[in-house]
This record gives structure tokens, sequence and C-alpha cells, in this order.
């Protein structure tokens, strides 16, 4: 088959999450001379749908509202009939629920080229959920995987063979996140921006905030910027902490950048994480960060170099952590300016779309 070829990216709804930035990102940066992207979902609505019609990309919605009914079937042979129609010669799923949707069906109707996407430690899939993407496991001719915690994850805890995992590290429009001014003498800003889930860890930064500020280490304030069941469980912690006056709670906001150059000090306390796309977008716009030595987190946040770490769960180092950085503003600067310099130029979405073209063509043309 000569020229472009024709591929379906997939994940359940196009709106501002991680996995839905990513794959726009992707399915909007693929050379157009080699690939000819659509994008598959079950939720066309929102954001990044937007901006994939903006870019030209077809974008086809599959009518399904749960796995368990008989519409699944319908959807799934109207998926049939579109990879058919458009010649689809690779099918790639981005999240669970397309995992668990389209890899069977591009199976069934022999696409060429199958890959699923682990992009989280399965403990947050559990029961029959994850059974179900063990069978994938085998279905599909590759897993994409989003960095080296994760392909560990795969081939000890899951028994994928190394050799049918790829990584793929995220990457992020470093044209829109990147440093800007940060007025002196204000008080410092220690803050975060991502979904509020309870993987996340966010009681222990309250509580390390509460120990920081309560001790009059220096001018402090805290902002949580994200929406989530974990929302009033954290005012109440502030409330009874004493420091519900000093934490500003702002709902999920497409203004990521923006929000990410008011704050000075960007913590990521999670329990479970893979690659953070918060993480990396608050070390590209020159925060000093400090995370949970989890997962992906420790591929990003070298101590000393670009970032500290602290254990999970660690409100103490934390604290620790956050009254260094808090009194030592040219220990702050520096790390920003590491941290910058190495996710600007290791983890654009140009190097990512660039090393997915490479796994896409190695996949159809070396299977």
């Amino acid at each position: 088959m000569s020229g472009p070829v024709p591929i379906l990216l997939m994940a359940r709804e196009l709106g501002l999450g991680g996995t839905e930035r990513q794959l726009t990102e992707i399915a909007r940066a693929l050379d157009r001379g080699r690939f000819t992207p659509h994008v598959g979902c079950l939720h066309a609505e929102g954001l990044r749908g937007a901006e994939l019609e903006a870019a030209g990309v077809p974008i086809v919605r599959f009518p399904v509202r749960s796995l368990y009914r008989p519409s699944t079937l319908r959807a799934g042979r109207e998926m049939g009939r579109y990879l058919k129609q458009h010649c689809i010669r690779l099918v790639h799923t981005f999240d669970v629920p397309m995992n668990l949707f389209g890899v069977p069906v591009a199976r069934a109707y022999r696409t060429p080229v199958v890959l699923s996407s682990q992009r989280a430690f399965r403990d947050l899939t559990p029961g029959l959920h994850r059974r179900l993407l063990r069978v994938t496991d085998h279905l599909v001719d590759g897993v994409v995987v989003n960095c080296e915690a994760i392909r560990q994850h795969m081939i000890t805890d899951e028994r994928v063979s190394a050799e049918r995992i790829h990584v793929c590290y995220n990457g992020i429009d470093t044209g829109v996140f990147q440093p800007g001014s940060r007025t002196a003498g204000d008080p410092v800003t220690i803050g975060i921006v991502c979904a509020l889930r309870p993987e996340k860890g966010l009681p222990t930064l309250v509580e390390a905030f509460a120990q920081v500020a309560l001790a009059q280490v220096a001018p402090a304030r805290l902002a949580i910027v994200g929406s989530g069941p974990m929302l009033p469980e954290l005012q109440r912690l502030a409330a009874s902490l004493g420091v519900l006056d000093r934490c500003h709670f702002e709902p999920t906001t497409n203004r990521v950048a923006d929000w990410l150059r008011k704050i000075d000090i960007f913590v990521l306390p999670s329990l479970s994480e893979a690659l953070s796309n918060s993480l990396m977008e608050a070390m590209s716009c020159g925060c000093a960060v400090t995370a949970s030595s989890t997962g992906g987190n420790v591929e990003l946040v070298q101590p000393d170099v670009t970032g500290l770490l602290f254990p999970p769960g660690d409100a103490t180092k934390l604290a620790e952590n956050l009254r260094t950085l808090v009194q030592n503003e040219s220990l702050r600067r520096r790390l920003a300016a590491n941290a910058s310099r190495f996710i600007r130029e290791g983890f654009s979405i140009e190097r990512s779309a660039a090393r997915m073209a490479e796994i896409y063509h190695g996949c159809l043309y070396h299977s």
C-alpha cells in the first residue's frame, strides 16, 4: 500500500484529561506524509474534539453506554464497518474502556496491527476489568506504556513479554508550557494542578503545608487547582488544621499554564503515578518541584538536580522539603531552571510523536 497509512487512535472521551491530551497531541503531530490519523471515541464532546476538528482529523463516535449491553455489539459492527471503509491498518487504544472495546473489535475485523496502552498501574483497575485487560494483552501486537516504571510493572506483575512492550514517554507542548515571570516579594505559592482523586495523596500535601504555615517559616499559601471527589475532604482537613484561610481551591480549568506560572513550588504527592503530565508541565513552566518517590516520578525528578523527592504519604518529609524550598529562593531558582531545561529538551510533543511514529512503523512493517 502506497501513501500515508490510515490509523485509528481511540479514547473513551475527548475532554480535559491527560490521556485525551496525549492522544490529541499525537494525532495532530504525526507526519501526514506517513500516517492519516482518525480518532474514535465514545463521547466526542469536549475541548480535544474541537482541537482535532480544527486540525482536520476525522472523529468517529461509537455509541457504547456499557460494555455489558447489547448496544456494544451494534457499536462493534459500526466500528468494523469504519475500519473496512477507511482501510485502517493500525488501531491504537489509549485507555482502559477502549482497550476493552476497541482491541477485541479490531482483532475480530482482522486489522493488521492492534496496539493497546497502559498508562497507569493496574492496581487502579481492580476486579473484572483487570482480568479482561489481561485477556487483551494476548490479543494485541504490542502494549504502549508511558514510562519505565509501567514497563517493569507489565513485565513483573502482568506477565507481558518484554519484547511486546513499547515505551513512549508523554510529550507536552513546550510552546504553551514555558516559564514566566514570578512577582518577587509575594508570599511563596505552593500548589498542585490535578484531578482530585484518592491516588493523588492530596491529604499529605495539606498536612505538610499546615506544618510549614503554622510554624511561620515564611509567608506561604496553598493553591489546589482541580476538581474531583476529594474536594470536600481536603477542605475539611484544611479547616481542621487551621489553614483554610491560606488555601485557595480552584475548579478544573483549561488555563493550566497560567496557573503553573503562579506557583513557585509544585508538589505531586501521589500514592500511585505513572508519568505525570502535570508534573512535566510544572517543570517546563519553571516551578521548583517536589514529588513522591513513586512510579515515573523518579524518572523526572533527580534529587537536588531537577527537584526533591519524599516517600509517598510522608507528610513530615514533604514538610521538610517545603521548608527548604520556601526558605531558599536561590535553590528554588536553580532547581526550576534545571527542571525546565530537562523537560523542554527531552519531553516535547514533537519528540513523543516521533517515537510513536517509530513504534507504529516498526509494528506495521516488522511484525
